[in-house]
């Protein structure tokens, strides 16, 4: 009987274990290793960007995925075009208009699992003043005591007025936008 009962204690306590390693939250993004880039057509043309900088608040355990939470805001200011004078020119009034509008801001309302590491993440996107809700399809991979997060959604600039006067018009600039973005944070 004390046979039974020490090998049952043993498989409670290694069982108690295993899921302990398991149940793991991300919480620190390492923005160091972490980016959030755009593509969009300007006649015809794919063209790349990227932010430089944003911040974010991150909590994320995969075994229970629907209490997830994460909050992103981006300096608008901190935009790469790959040209100092399209910077410049997209953070002004017509485009992202930063003085005014210096961040973009995504917050979670939800996350829903849909199996093989894949969720999707349902929230509100703030752009100059204007707000959308927006479904972000993500995969998630574990990699050691860190994660990463990928995953790519479209908005219509439109949506945000972002290209406003004779840019609001999409003969030059397309309307779609591609946002994708890596994000890697560590567990606590």
């Amino acid at each position: 009987m004390k046979r039974i009962a020490l090998a049952t204690s043993f498989s409670l306590l290694a069982l108690s274990a295993s899921l302990a390693v398991h149940a793991v939250e991300y919480k620190q993004v390492q923005t160091a290793k972490s980016s959030i880039h755009f593509t969009y057509k300007q006649m015809g043309v794919a063209v790349d960007g990227k932010f430089k900088r944003f911040s974010s608040q991150l909590s994320f355990d995969p075994t229970r995925p629907t209490a997830a939470k994460a909050s992103f805001d981006v300096e608008l200011a901190s935009v790469d075009t790959g040209a100092p004078e399209g910077d410049e020119e997209v953070a002004g009034k017509p485009w992202f208009n930063t003085k005014a509008f210096p961040t973009a801001r995504f917050v979670s309302s939800s996350v829903k699992a849909l199996g093989g590491n894949r969720y999707e993440v349902a929230g509100q996107l703030s752009i100059k003043g204007k707000t959308q809700e927006v479904l972000v399809p993500a995969t998630f991979t574990a990699q050691g005591n860190s994660a990463v997060f990928d995953g790519s959604f479209t908005i219509r600039r439109a949506d945000f007025s972002i290209g406003e006067g004779s840019w609001a018009k999409f003969d030059i600039v397309a309307n779609d936008v591609l946002i994708k973005f890596r994000i890697t944070a560590a567990s606590q």
